[in-house]
């Protein structure tokens, strides 16, 4: 993905390149392995979902870093990582760019406003960077990530739905 941002933070979280965050490779796919864990990964496609050892989390890293920008979410007071968020070039319109964002919040994280948190400081940051729209596809059947989006200002994309997903869309310009 073209012009990411390198970081960002808001009051609870600093969010930034995973690998930038990470101290090492090895610890990175330990937060992975943490974040990772069957509960949220359930609602991720087929191939992303189930136990995490070191050596899957490290090929899951690899293969992110070939398709995507991934970031890292700490926890700014104790520095334990919190979650992932990953985003791809959605394309570009007359306003500007247009971002794909997708997250994942360790279970430690949930029922905590992380999500929403998380993604006000993200659109707070698009503001700034030419980023015109921001998407975000959630599945049907969780509730708890649409009410997530819902609480950040986004809205359902009419006719982008499918029969297992719902397509987000926040304009920020």
């Amino acid at each position: 993905m073209t012009h990411t941002p390198s970081r960002f933070e808001t009051g609870r979280l600093i969010v930034g390149e995973w690998h930038s965050l990470s101290p090492s490779d090895r610890d990175l796919a330990k937060s992975v392995v943490a974040i990772l864990t069957p509960a949220v990964t359930q609602s991720l496609p087929q191939g992303w979902q189930g136990e995490y050892s070191a050596e899957r989390a490290a090929e899951w890293i690899r293969e992110r870093d070939q398709e995507s920008t991934v970031m890292l979410i700490l926890d700014r007071e104790s520095a334990e990582a919190l979650g992932l968020v990953i985003l791809f070039d959605a394309g570009d319109e007359a306003a500007g760019r247009i971002v794909r964002i997708g997250y994942m919040l360790a279970e430690a994280a949930w029922s905590r406003g992380i999500g929403t948190e998380l993604l006000r400081g993200f659109i707070e940051w698009c503001g700034t960077a030419g980023v015109s729209s921001v998407l975000g596809g959630v599945e049907r059947d969780n509730i708890a990530s649409r009410r997530v989006m819902e609480k950040a200002g986004f809205v359902v994309e009419p006719g982008d739905a499918s029969d297992t997903e719902l397509l987000y869309r926040f304009d920020i310009l």
